[in-house]
């Protein structure tokens, strides 16, 4: 599946200027960076958002994207690293004041999941926080066909349960990001077509 998925950051909507700008103005309300901030995205696809990002801050260390497959484009003004997540951070010991993890908790099954927050908490500054963002599991707006929608909603059920184990395990609060998209029928198919979603 992870080698068929090389277009949802890629000249869609989610790589948009405007997109990347909100998204990380949404993320500055919940960690205050500056220069000495560091940062780790887990499944960070091109890494548009890390990227935009380091070019606001000039970090001092620049951030780290880890993903299991490579695409063409990813940035180069971050670290990019091909590996596993959790095998990652069990060897690299650096901590981290921000571990992010956008649309990503789909991929990992419930122990897995319960695994890698328990070695990345371990890996977080004083201060440091975990952001996990992914699709509101009731009442999201994603334009589907018929089996789509089925895979959409097995999807979600499992991010569901993987929720109920991170409340259950760690301290954590609840916000939205929220962001409208309009997009034309043709533009949306060519997207589904360049598989933008698994």
């Amino acid at each position: 599946m992870m080698k068929k998925l090389k277009n949802w950051d890629n000249k869609t909507w989610l790589s948009s200027k405007n997109y990347i700008l909100k998204f990380n103005k949404f993320l500055n309300k919940k960690v205050k960076f500056d220069k000495n901030t560091k940062i780790l995205d887990i499944g960070c696809g091109r890494a548009n958002i890390i990227s935009a990002l380091n070019n606001k801050y000039k970090f001092n260390i620049k951030p780290i994207g880890l993903d299991i497959v490579k695409n063409k484009g990813v940035k180069t003004n971050i670290i990019f690293k091909k590996t596993d997540a959790y095998n990652f951070l069990k060897r690299d010991k650096r901590k981290f004041d921000l571990i992010l993890f956008k649309q990503t908790i789909h991929f990992f099954s419930s122990s897995k999941m319960d695994k890698l927050l328990n070695i990345a908490k371990k890996r977080l500054e004083k201060r440091g926080k975990i952001l996990i963002f992914s699709l509101k599991t009731k009442n999201n707006k994603i334009p589907c066909f018929k089996k789509m929608r089925t895979k959409l909603k097995d999807s979600l059920k499992r991010d569901e349960k993987i929720f109920k184990i991170i409340k259950r395990n760690f301290k954590t609060k609840s916000s939205y990001f929220n962001f409208k998209v309009t997009i034309s029928k043709q533009k949306y198919f060519k997207m589904i077509r360049s598989r933008y979603i698994s």
